[in-house]
């Protein structure tokens, strides 16, 4: 009586190696391709989830006027450090009167739900979505990257109003842009009787609450150019 063995050939190392990095290899490549599939939904998800207030402020018009001409806003400003005014008396034309204006802004906002509903039946809002605004905040940059506040570009600040954005059509707001303060102070004040400009970049945010109590918060920039201007 014969007795068949069978007989197992071990696999050499090297093979065994080269298998164990051929897995590894197609497991990294699914996981690859598993980020990339769920990144741009989670970006997306992240828009419509930021913060819990069901609608978005949103920021339709963002202008500024030179102090002197506090009526006349542009989508640009061109901020005077300092402005010689010939009225009223004792300022004359052949005296005039070195003055400091500080600069307003203007905003105009609205509210957009987050939930817009179906095409039939966009969602409506109610006055418990209405916006109060109670602060903003000015920052300053430069687009070379020298933005050291007192240094480069004037210092940026706080500060507080109070307005309620309706549930539906929009609202303005004037607010300071740039303040006297920042004339009196450094880089601004370097600039008096010479030739120097600093182009600016104003980031110019908004903080608020609805009525339930969610913040809701936006943001908008401007060009700002500060220089000696003729008067």
């Amino acid at each position: 009586m014969r007795m068949h063995v069978t007989k197992f050939r071990l696999k050499p190392m090297s093979m065994v190696k080269d298998c164990r990095r051929s897995f590894v290899t197609r497991l990294v490549k699914r996981l690859v391709l598993l980020v990339a599939l769920i990144a741009p939904t989670a970006s997306c998800g992240d828009v419509v989830r930021q913060g819990r207030a069901p609608v978005f402020l949103v920021i339709d018009r963002l202008a500024a006027a030179n102090g002197r001409l506090p009526d006349e806003f542009f989508s640009f400003l061109l901020s005077d450090v300092l402005t010689n005014i010939t009225t009223p008396a004792p300022c004359t034309p052949a005296r005039p009167c070195p003055t400091y204006f500080n600069d307003p802004g203007e905003v105009t906002l609205r509210l957009v739900p987050k939930d817009i509903g179906p095409p039939t039946g966009p969602t409506p809002l109610t006055t418990n979505n209405e916006v109060t605004i109670t602060r903003y905040r000015v920052s300053y940059r430069r687009a070379d990257g020298r933005n050291t506040p007192g240094v480069d570009v004037p210092y940026g600040f706080d500060g507080a109003v109070t307005v309620t954005v309706p549930s539906t059509g929009s609202i303005g707001l004037v607010f300071e842009l740039v303040r006297h303060i920042a004339k009196y102070e450094s880089p601004l004040v370097q600039l008096k009787f010479n030739r120097t400009i600093i182009a600016s970049i104003a980031e110019v945010s908004f903080f608020g609450v609805d009525r339930v109590g969610n913040d809701v918060s936006v943001a908008g920039t401007m060009l700002i150019e500060f220089g000696d201007f003729g008067d």
